[in-house]
């Protein structure tokens, strides 16, 4: 693993992070078959997980969570060896759950499972809800596909598709529905649409004249198509208003519902399927979104390029939230707000130390241009106006980026010189004198032999005034010239050229490499000389 030059290190380490947040979200999708024999058999196949019946026997904890909690487990069957095929091929729709008991994201996805199963069934949905031990049954997750922890299939009279929704239980709702009913529900009275809201906080409603023509068609399609956000639609003004308060009584019209202080949002494209879902794309998240584990798939993988992220402890946070909110609504919808909790070590800890913020006390906000693979640190006390003018400058691309970089160390004495992200320019492209740097990382196995040889070279090169040996930790400092393919890497500047580093072979014996530094000293010379 290895940063090359800070464009390419940002996407290499932006990947390592994604990989690292959501390598276990493993989530595919198959196929069963026939309702009609789903009842048969089915009772015997329920099973709770004996930690939910240790907690219905225990006085103790029969809160009305844990109450709630276990019905849903109990509308959720646990597959074995012996009824999964059963299952599978007995029912029509069939969404499997594979996870593992020891694995910290099925933990977390289990609870939301369950709780969509209560809400598909009130639904009235015909999906059947399953979930098996992959650990304890491997042959039969197996069969299924289950490669990873925690895995979601959707069977579908034997026709695999792959789960592309979020992760929390209305969620989960969403794409089932719709992937199993309508796309989009029908709203008739104005009954009806107070009824929906109670449930939905979250919606895009359609008002079209009739159900029919090539604008209502591009709206079904987006609706088919979009897989996180619940879809309705009426013909009817007055119900409209209800859901969408002041709808404008012409047709067509369609409207993004949230539940925030920036609540209604309407659509002013074209009525295209594209335009509508970069619409929705753009437009979906809060004014300021708080990133946890169940958001952070969609929200990583959002069209705005333009992130801002404030990393701050609950408490601070609170004081914070309200002035936050109307800087992001002078920037709706070019730039994306993102709160993360500095002390939830999984999803701040990654982007902390891209930016070489190791165990940071204060608040921290940082930007990132993910088109150009580019980040920035706001420097100074995070004021909302400081903050504004930060984002200012980076919709308008007057930010300098950042670039890590280690305190200025004293070189007064050793024979070779620390270089820093903050002093790379100045020791080493600035130098009038030829420069050996060693580029290395604490985490890199062979370093410490390559570092071993250079001392030694450094010491048989003492006392020339025109060659100077250097190192810099390449994890910890950042240079947008410092290009880099591996660890350890030998550079070789000559003095006359330092835009045109040599790369010498750090497998070279102490002999050949003492002997490249003086041809290299030597042509350098002739060089000088020719000039």
């Amino acid at each position: 693993m290895y940063p090359p030059k800070p464009t390419s290190r940002f996407i290499f380490l932006a990947l390592t992070l994604f990989l690292f947040l959501f390598l276990s979200f493993t989530v595919i999708s198959s196929g069963a078959t026939n309702e009609d024999e789903d009842v048969e058999g089915i009772e015997e196949l329920i099973a709770l997980d004996e930690e939910v019946e240790n907690q219905e026997g225990d006085p103790h904890v029969r809160s009305s969570e844990a109450e709630v909690l276990s019905k849903a487990q109990r509308i959720v069957i646990e597959l074995n060896q012996d009824s999964t095929k059963r299952v599978i091929d007995g029912n029509e729709y069939v969404l499997v759950l594979g996870y593992a008991p020891w694995c910290p994201r099925s933990a977390e996805l289990m609870p939301q499972f369950a709780e969509a199963a209560t809400d598909l069934k009130e639904l009235g949905s015909n999906v059947l809800m399953a979930k098996i031990d992959a650990e304890r049954y491997p042959k039969a997750a197996s069969s299924l596909g289950i490669k990873g922890f925690p895995t979601m299939l959707l069977f579908v009279n034997g026709t695999s598709q792959a789960y592309t929704g979020g992760f929390s239980s209305k969620e989960i709702v969403i794409w089932a529905s719709k992937k199993t009913g309508e796309p989009v529900i029908r709203i008739r009275s104005v009954i009806q649409a107070k009824e929906f809201l109670k449930k939905h906080p979250l919606f895009v409603v359609g008002l079209f004249e009739k159900f029919g023509g090539s604008e209502y068609e591009e709206f079904i399609k987006a609706a088919t198509s979009h897989s996180e956000l619940q879809f309705v639609e009426t013909s009817e003004v007055d119900v409209a208003n209800v859901l969408f308060p002041n709808v404008q009584p012409s047709y067509p019209f369609v409207g993004l519902v949230k539940s925030e202080p920036d609540r209604y949002t309407a659509f002013e494209g074209t009525f295209k399927m594209e335009d509508i879902l970069q619409f929705l794309d753009y437009y979906k998240f809060p004014l300021v979104t708080t990133v946890t584990e169940l958001n952070s798939v969609r929200v990583f993988s959002s069209r705005i390029k333009f992130q801002v992220y404030v990393f701050a402890e609950a408490d601070d946070f609170k004081n914070l939230v309200e002035p936050l909110q109307n800087v992001a609504r002078k920037f709706k919808p070019k730039v994306l707000f993102l709160y993360i909790n500095i002390k939830d070590d999984n999803l701040a800890k990654p982007f902390l130390t891209l930016l070489g913020l190791e165990d940071p006390e204060d608040t921290v906000v940082a930007a990132f241009d993910y088109k150009i693979s580019t980040k920035y640190l706001l420097e100074s006390e995070p004021t909302p106006s400081k903050i504004e003018e930060f984002c200012s400058g980076l919709l308008h691309g007057t930010l300098a980026p950042f670039y890590k970089s280690q305190p200025v160390p004293d070189n007064k004495e050793g024979s070779i010189q620390t270089i820093v992200g903050k002093t790379f320019e100045d020791l080493i492209l600035s130098s009038p004198q030829n420069i050996l740097l060693e580029v290395h990382t604490p985490w890199c196995v062979n370093c410490e032999a390559t570092s071993k040889k250079v001392e030694k070279l450094a010491k048989h090169f003492k006392g020339l005034d025109d060659l100077i040996f250097a190192r810099i930790d390449a994890s910890a400092n950042e240079h947008p010239k410092l290009q880099i393919n591996d660890y350890p890497t030998l550079l070789f500047y000559p003095a006359h050229d330092k835009s045109n580093p040599i790369k010498l072979s750090t497998k070279s014996s102490l002999k050949d490499l003492a002997t490249l530094i003086n041809k290299n000293l030597k042509m350098d010379h002739n060089t000088k000389d020719e000039l």
